[in-house]
């Protein structure tokens, strides 16, 4: 069954006349003939009684003619919305996000999203990396913002931004407004507070400590990197701290921050699942990112 035939039986059924329905539907008389008798013995059911003087449907005919129109208005539907998505005019994105990464680039992305494509609806997603990573790769998110080294190999990604990582040392901390950038290796018997597993950031913690010589004797760990400013505020610890976090911290605690030798860097990506077809809706929204991040964060930050 083919949906031209759909049309042709619809067309019969308007005209009650094959010579008329075929000079409607712009072929010869006998090919939709033709076409009718193939669909009938195909279905094993007589659609249109036709004599010599009249063109008439059966039972059979109705039924047929009411679900063959039913169809072919949903398939204009189907047609006519994905037409409204190629141009963007409705559609939707599922975005997943880091909560604090998220919450500091987010808000400078979202409106200008919104204003260029308001018919677009957004689906936030927050999680840790390893639960975003399965989210990504499992297709339920369409992109999701995270940071390097991803784990799972069936994700791939475009660069976003990259930042420096700061040291974040309580305020009555020796190191407390430190003008030079500090040695990782003079750090081996402090105490640090990290990130709990499953948050990306705390493995690039320890490999810091790692590439230091040391193992990181850790006091605290905490799903939440606010909490964790807060814990070496009030003298806890020692952290390492995104420059986009550290630059936005609010907290009534503030920790003091340092640069570090070497400048180490973590860098924000966009991913998805490998081989995934990524909607115009989704490259729209890959673009804005990038510009808002770009512009917003362009200076003490390196692209």
């Amino acid at each position: 069954m083919e949906l031209r035939q759909l049309q042709y039986v619809i067309q019969i059924a308007k005209e009650l006349n094959f010579s008329r329905a075929a000079e409607k539907l712009h072929i010869a008389q006998p090919s939709l003939s033709q076409q009718l008798s193939k669909l009938e013995k195909e279905i094993g059911v007589l659609l249109v009684r036709r004599t010599t003087n009249s063109v008439e449907l059966t039972h059979a005919g109705e039924v047929f003619v009411d679900k063959a129109q039913s169809i072919l208005g949903s398939i204009e539907q189907l047609r006519t919305e994905m037409e409204d998505m190629a141009h963007m005019k409705r559609g939707r994105l599922v975005i997943g996000s880091l909560p604090i990464t998220g919450s500091h680039i987010l808000p400078i992305v979202l409106p200008e999203f919104g204003a260029a494509y308001p018919e677009i609806e957004i689906v936030l997603v927050e999680d840790t990396t390893a639960k975003l990573e399965q989210l990504a790769a499992s297709g339920q998110t369409d992109i999701s913002l995270l940071s390097l080294p991803l784990i799972d190999s069936t994700l791939v990604y475009q660069p976003l931004i990259r930042e420096e990582i700061s040291l974040a040392v309580p305020p009555s901390h020796r190191l407390a407004g430190e003008k030079a950038p500090v040695s990782l290796e003079t750090l081996s018997e402090e105490p640090f507070i990290v990130l709990k597993k499953g948050q990306g950031f705390r493995q690039i913690a320890l490999d810091l400590c790692a590439g230091a010589g040391f193992q990181p004797r850790i006091v605290f760990e905490s799903s939440n990197i606010e909490t964790v400013q807060s814990l070496v505020a009030a003298g806890m610890g020692l952290a390492f701290i995104p420059d986009m976090i550290a630059r936005g911290a609010r907290s009534e605690f503030m920790p003091s921050y340092c640069a570090i030798q070497g400048s180490p860097s973590r860098t924000l990506v966009i991913a998805s699942r490998k081989g995934r077809y990524l909607s115009k809706a989704a490259e729209a929204f890959i673009d804005t990112m990038k510009a808002a991040v770009s512009k917003h964060y362009k200076e003490g930050f390196r692209q």
